[in-house]
């Protein structure tokens, strides 16, 4: 199966997007996802569904030990190994639900806006609970509720308001179903918040409906292990 990122229409203009264009700092989100970021030197980190792999170089830049981003995407980690390479990450084209996750092994596990192309939560819940070590953390952010129950899930139109290019399929997930399948699964919540934001972005493009109508929810919680 194909991505919808590596259809080259689809692609070129995503790449246009101010957020895509503008790095960590054009990202509404950052200014409450850095705060809830562990210490990661001398950490091993995995980020899947790691897009531009913007996480995976900024885990590297403060002293990763080792740092794994996936995606699905064979364009998503072009990108990824032309503007954000170093040598503490290594890119593979992998699927968020086809990586083993060997047992025990991560200190942190970061998903950046991925986990809303997902069915099946908590069978990914079961395996970052698996991979993770003793009382680690697994950060991540995913579309909110309130913006995927109601969205059309097409993305450009043109002039007559025909999709110009590919549907990405999203899941609606619940409130409820993204965090109770988290207690579920032996993990602790430690931060849940509605992304807004910061005070100079509504200026920026679509930023403005972001301050009433959240595009997305952020999570910080702690695997839960008696070993």
């Amino acid at each position: 199966m194909k991505s919808e990122f590596d259809d080259a229409r689809f692609f070129e203009e995503y790449e246009k997007m101010f957020r895509s264009k503008g790095g960590l700092s054009a990202s509404g989100e950052w200014h409450q996802l850095e705060p809830l970021f562990p210490d990661v030197k001398g950490k091993k980190i995995l980020d899947p569904g790691c897009g531009y792999g913007r996480h995976c170089r900024y885990g590297a830049d403060h002293g990763a030990d080792k740092v794994p981003g996936l995606d699905f995407s064979q364009k998503m980690i072009a990108k990824a190994r032309e503007i954000n390479g170093s040598k503490t990450i290594e890119y593979r084209i992998c699927g968020i639900e086809e990586y083993a996750y060997p047992a025990n092994t991560w200190d942190c596990i970061i998903s950046n806006l991925a986990l809303h192309y997902i069915e099946n939560l908590d069978a990914v819940y079961r395996k970052v609970y698996r991979t993770l070590k003793k009382e680690v953390i697994f950060l991540f952010y995913i579309e909110h509720p309130v913006f995927t129950a109601g969205i059309h899930q097409e993305w450009i139109y043109d002039q007559e308001s025909r999709p110009l290019y590919c549907q990405v399929a999203r899941q609606h997930h619940t409130l409820t179903r993204i965090l109770s399948g988290l207690l579920q699964n032996n993990f602790e919540l430690l931060a849940v918040e509605d992304v807004q934001p910061s005070e100079e972005m509504p200026a920026m493009p679509g930023m403005k409906d972001e301050i009433c109508r959240p595009m997305m929810v952020l999570v910080q919680a702690r695997a839960r292990k008696t070993i």
